[in-house]
């Protein structure tokens, strides 16, 4: 009987040697694990309609995602929040908003275009910029009263409302006659590194970005402003996944690390 017994327990052997070895296969290794811990599979495309000051943080922050997932396209459409979500409203496609104020997300809200809660991912701040060289001496906001053209950002978009929140603290005016008004707050750049403006209000990121071209004047904490931007999810979306995946990244490690190089003050 023993020896009629033996053979069998040969093949059991085998199979369960079989098994294992296609157990392993499945492992981390397999491309059905996934990578980096993001979401396997992804794929098409979505529209980021976000703050003109994010556009190069962003830009990398995108190339970031389609490395991760190379069979998602990464679209940016770049403006003045306002006009982004005035855009939206009309019914302009995108899949996601990043706006520089929670005023111009609550339109969206308001109106039940968001997916979700939104959420804070960045803060900004504000900051003088001169001519290089600060030929005027400008060292305080109260100095851009007599300074002579200062260019600020248009009234109803997120920098202006807080050029104009900055300057009420300090209590300064200026003199309409002596402003001239950016779209957003890369044109309010331009015009002073253009000589079209002895000095200007922006964000600190994009003073950075401007490097010589301009001087950087601090605003004192008790007069500064701080920018929130939030980001959501468009309830429309056509391809929701990749757009909470997409958000999910701006708010996690290496997306909180890509704006922090660019000056982005962390959220929390």
């Amino acid at each position: 009987m023993r020896a009629r017994t033996e053979p069998v327990a040969a093949l059991l052997v085998l199979v369960m040697l079989i098994a294992a070895s296609c157990s392993d296969s499945a492992g981390p290794s397999s491309p059905e694990a996934g990578s980096k811990g993001e979401a396997p599979g992804l794929s098409g495309s979505v529209v980021v309609s976000a703050a003109a000051s994010l556009t190069d943080a962003f830009a990398d922050v995108g190339e970031d995602f389609s490395e991760i997932h190379p069979d998602v396209k990464v679209m940016f459409n770049f403006d003045s929040s306002t006009t982004l979500s005035t855009q939206i409203l009309e019914g302009a496609p995108a899949d996601l908003f990043a706006p520089a104020d929670e005023a111009n997300m609550r339109k969206l809200t308001d109106a039940n275009l968001i997916s979700g809660e939104p959420k804070v991912f960045t803060r900004n701040e504000l900051v003088i910029v001169t001519k290089p060289g600060n030929p005027e001496g400008i060292e305080t906001l109260a100095d851009l009263a007599g300074a002579g053209v200062i260019s600020l950002c248009g009234e109803k978009v997120p920098c202006g409302k807080y050029a104009a929140e900055a300057l009420a603290k300090a209590g300064v005016t200026i003199d309409e006659s002596s402003i001239t008004r950016g779209q957003d707050v890369g044109a309010t750049l331009t015009a002073v590194t253009d000589g079209d403006a002895v000095a200007g209000i922006v964000y600190v990121t994009d003073a950075a970005k401007a490097g010589d071209k301009v001087e950087a004047v601090s605003l004192p904490e008790d007069v500064n402003v701080i920018a929130t931007y939030p980001i959501g999810v468009l309830s429309g979306s056509t391809n929701i996944e990749v757009a909470r995946a997409f958000m999910d990244h701006v708010l996690g490690g290496e997306g909180q690390e890509v704006l922090a190089d660019f000056g982005f003050v962390p959220a929390s």
